[in-house]
């Protein structure tokens, strides 16, 4: 199993500061896949697979869409597990599989947009939800435009964007956490009227406010 001293190792030479070519910064290959301890045979389990989605499944979370583009052009995925982080320095975070085909495009790039869905946009998020694998042009119809910094792109009629550089990744078993620097971002009054994208429970909501 490699030490807490080698994965820390292995984070610093993947992540530093990096970026697109339109944020002056190198971009970077993929971090390798962690070390992971299994279950042996004769082990039990800890925790139901089944039993942990149907349980989390009762938190409700808002949902994005990570994009960014490359040499290949653009690139997402759709994402619920998005947070802000800090305030000082301006951060925010989201969680990726490490099976993700669409995170290695993220990571050599250096940079992404976060997208905030609006409640208008769940077929827009079923097309992201799609592996990358099954279908390559995600894009196919889909209305964008640069973002002002990385270039990545902005989503039409989104409620909100946040403009990102990678500034950390941490493994987190099967997943890894992306720490992202926020180096623009903006909302959409209008589009922020409908409410926010909502999943909860293998089904899309929305949000009502109370007067």
């Amino acid at each position: 199993m490699m030490g807490h001293a080698g994965m820390a190792a292995t984070a610093v030479r993947y992540l530093r500061a990096v970026g697109s070519p339109t944020a002056s910064v190198r971009p970077v290959d993929p971090l390798p896949p962690p070390e992971l301890r299994c279950v042996r045979d004769d082990e039990r389990p800890p925790v139901d697979p089944v039993e942990f989605r149907r349980v989390l499944g009762h938190f409700a979370s808002g949902v994005t869409v990570i994009a960014t583009v490359d040499e290949s052009g653009p690139a997402g995925f759709a994402c619920q597990s998005f947070a802000s982080l800090s305030l000082d320095p301006p951060l925010v975070a989201f969680m990726v599989a490490r099976t993700s085909t669409t995170w290695p495009r993220i990571a050599r790039a250096g940079v992404f947009c976060v997208n905030v869905l609006g409640a208008h946009q769940g077929e827009l998020c079923r097309s992201f939800a799609v592996s990358g694998s099954r279908r390559p042009d995600k894009f196919a119809g889909v209305r964008y435009e640069a973002s002002p910094v990385t270039g990545s792109p902005r989503l039409a009629d989104v409620p909100a964007w946040i403009d990102c550089a990678i500034h950390a990744v941490h493994t987190g078993g099967d997943h890894l956490v992306v720490v992202g620097r926020v180096r623009a971002l903006g909302a959409d009054e209008p589009a922020s009227r409908s409410g926010p994208l909502l999943f909860h429970r293998g089904s899309f909501g929305e949000f009502t406010a109370s007067p």
